[in-house]
């Protein structure tokens, strides 16, 4: 009878513990598929953006190759979902087991007690039991055993009734696990049919713009002009600032440049929404076979007149037009720079001291609808993965 109690409490407590846990991952895993559709509808407006301009674009490439990605984990998120329901519904089900056995014990238990108290209530056994005692000390005894037998029995029927409530609170929790399942499962089916439709789009895209082959290469040496300009605008900063440094207070420079380092992998972005549409380093052109481009930051495609905001205190060293790339202003963070590309406004000048999150400029969109942001990070002359130093997108 004692391990019959002694199970209850540690059924009960297993319950408990695993519905902590299953609560906190489901919790993740439901936060996780909401970022996912949030993300999934910003994409979806940069697309519209892009394809109201021009239809086959690289810019709307980008963004439906983005877009592709954040179905792949939305489908991923609804998987895991369905997964962690699975083994809750066997923990379930292993619960509802133990406790099915558990209360055929009690009942077995019980009906032994009710059949000795049956026999025990004939007043004439009661009374033989008690007086055959063979000292005072031991009718006491026995007084005090009749009396424990009656509230253990009293105790075992509060057990079986405990353990009802608990087996049918589990049967309970296992239809709804079984209904969230089956939604969930209708939800993977619509996603993963979302997620081949956009592929089959992505497909097509790149096939029209293949056929475009000749513009795509035009394009492709105007940029290259255009980043040239710029990477010989920050080469001349960098130069001046090396020159600056030797004149001026390095102890200020320190303090503003370890300040910058301490919060690395904590910098806000530069923008409030978008995605990474190309990386830092060499990268293979969307579209075009052979051809690599070397990119000193990351791109951000992000929506139309997106605010840009600088990541991090410090002073304005320039704020110049590039031909091809709208307006450039670059930021100096002690031996840190920080370089925003490819705004149409500006609302700094030049020596003005700014303070992190502080809004510089607005985006400028081309004439295909793209609104992009070259960001990059330089210390002293070398150039810096930024995606390694601003918080996940």
């Amino acid at each position: 009878m004692c391990a019959g109690k002694h199970l209850l409490c540690l059924l009960i407590f297993s319950i408990f513990t695993f519905s902590v846990v299953a609560q906190k991952s489901k919790s993740q895993l439901q936060k996780e598929k909401q970022q996912n559709l949030e993300k999934i509808k910003e994409v979806e407006k940069i697309i519209g953006e892009t394809s109201t301009k021009k239809k086959n674009s690289l810019g709307e490439l980008s963004a439906l190759n983005q877009r592709i990605k954040e179905q792949e984990k939305l489908v991923r998120s609804i998987k895991g979902e369905v997964i962690f329901l699975d083994a809750e519904i066997t923990e379930n089900n292993d619960i509802i087991g133990t406790l099915e056995d558990d209360l055929e014990k009690l009942k077995k238990e019980y009906a032994s007690m009710l059949f000795a108290a049956q026999k025990a209530n004939n007043s004439t056994t009661r009374l033989t039991f008690l007086f055959s005692a063979e000292s005072f000390d031991q009718l006491i005894m026995r007084l005090r055993y009749m009396k424990q037998y009656s509230e253990t029995r009293k105790l075992q029927a509060e057990q079986i009734t405990k353990v009802q409530e608990e087996l049918s609170g589990q049967v309970k929790e296992i239809r709804v696990r079984r209904e969230e399942k089956n939604k969930l499962l209708n939800e993977q089916v619509s996603a993963t049919a979302s997620l081949t439709n956009l592929k089959q789009k992505q497909n097509s895209l790149v096939k029209s713009l293949e056929k475009e082959e000749k513009k795509l290469r035009k394009d492709l040496e105007e940029t290259k002009k255009a980043v040239a300009r710029l990477d010989k605008l920050i080469e001349d900063i960098i130069k001046e600032e090396m020159e600056r440094a030797l004149r001026g207070n390095k102890n200020e420079a320190i303090t503003l440049s370890n300040s910058f380092e301490e919060n690395k992998n904590k910098f806000m972005w530069p923008v409030s929404s978008g995605f990474v549409s190309q990386k830092f380093g060499r990268q293979n052109h969307p579209v075009l076979k052979g051809i690599v481009q070397q990119n000193n930051g990351v791109n951000i495609q992000t929506q139309e007149n997106e605010k840009v905001k600088t990541i991090f205190d410090g002073e304005v060293r320039r704020v110049a037009f590039i031909q091809g790339l709208g307006s450039t202003v670059i930021i100096k963070h002690g031996d840190y720079l920080t370089v925003y590309a490819g705004l149409k406004e500006v609302f700094v000048r030049s020596g003005q001291k700014v303070t992190t999150n502080q809004e510089i400029g607005k985006v400028f969109s081309n004439v295909e609808g793209v609104s992009e942001l070259r960001f990059q990070i330089f210390k002293n002359t070398t150039a810096l993965d930024p995606q390694g130093w601003l918080k996940n997108m």
